[in-house]
């Protein structure tokens, strides 16, 4: 089976506000560390035969030296600080989705029979809980959880931020896509279009962890009944992502703790994934092993 993966990158303006255990800086750092590899998800897609694709959305960085091709689709440099400003423009939501959209049709072309949707991006699960909280009218308690591993008093400050985000945006999340401009960000627009594509032509995505599902969430919303189409590699320590997964009706494959993003989830699922094709396509049936009647 052809499977791949592709990381969606970008920065948030969230993340220069106290919301996570980790500098913005490390988002650049990663990207160079999937290029050349050696990222945890690297190491999991070799072992099963996953192609990864990395593409810088909205990292906050030149990325010099790294191939043009990561950047071919990249919206803008870092998105806004959710709970202070828009994460986008409106042109730039319709851009980043087109984005989406593009690479899940160029991954389609190569020849991919499932897809899955990865992350990378310092303070993402902020905006990604905000997102959860505006599809499901729930408040910030009920979504904000530690991301990287934070302690309580980073928790309860980024509890605040998501309240003040959606605060801030108002009715205007009663829209999916005015939800997407007003508390998401580039790299997790481009991913909402990502699935989007993949639902509408008929490719199953096996989703990671809270990035991933939240946008699963988002293009539900957008296009209803696309959700037919995903599947969840495993469940996160995030309770966004549970509730998530409630809505959707979706139960994840592994429920192993994991707290890494990339896509990790996702891939280390596909074993199972494939013992499951195995028991389908090659055990035999009781009929068959029956003698004639």
């Amino acid at each position: 089976m052809d499977i791949r993966l592709a990381i969606f990158a970008g920065d948030h303006g969230v993340a220069q506000h106290g919301v996570s255990a980790y500098p913005p800086a490390i988002t650049a750092a990663m990207v160079r560390t999937f290029v050349a590899g050696r990222a945890g998800v690297s190491a999991l897609a070799a072992a099963n035969g996953v192609h990864v694709r990395v593409l810088d959305i909205g990292v906050d960085d030149e990325l010099e030296g790294v191939p043009a091709e990561v950047q071919a689709w990249k919206v803008r440099r870092g998105s806004g600080a959710i709970h202070l400003e828009d994460a986008l423009t409106p042109g730039e939501t319709a851009q980043a989705l087109d984005a989406g959209r593009a690479v899940a049709r160029e991954e389609i072309g190569a020849g991919a029979q499932l897809l899955l949707s990865g992350d990378m991006g310092i303070g993402n699960t902020t905006p990604a809980a905000a997102m959860v909280a505006a599809a499901l009218g729930l408040p910030a308690a009920e979504v904000t959880g530690r991301g990287t591993g934070v302690d309580d008093a980073v928790l309860a400050h980024k509890l605040s931020v998501v309240q003040q985000a959606l605060d801030r945006a108002g009715d205007r999340l009663a829209d999916p896509v005015d939800t997407l401009t007003a508390v998401s960000s580039a790299d997790l627009a481009a991913t909402v279009g990502y699935l989007l594509e993949a639902a509408e032509s008929g490719v199953p995505v096996l989703l990671d962890g809270l990035m991933s599902v939240a946008c699963a969430l988002t293009a539900e919303r957008i296009l209803p009944g696309a959700a037919a189409w995903f599947a969840a590699g495993h469940r996160s320590t995030e309770p966004a992502q549970s509730l998530a997964l409630d809505k959707l009706g979706i139960e994840p494959v592994l429920d192993l703790g994991l707290r890494l993003g990339e896509g990790s989830g996702a891939v280390a699922a596909v074993p199972v994934l494939r013992s499951a094709i195995a028991v389908l396509r090659d055990v035999a049936l009781l009929s068959e092993l029956m003698p004639p009647s």
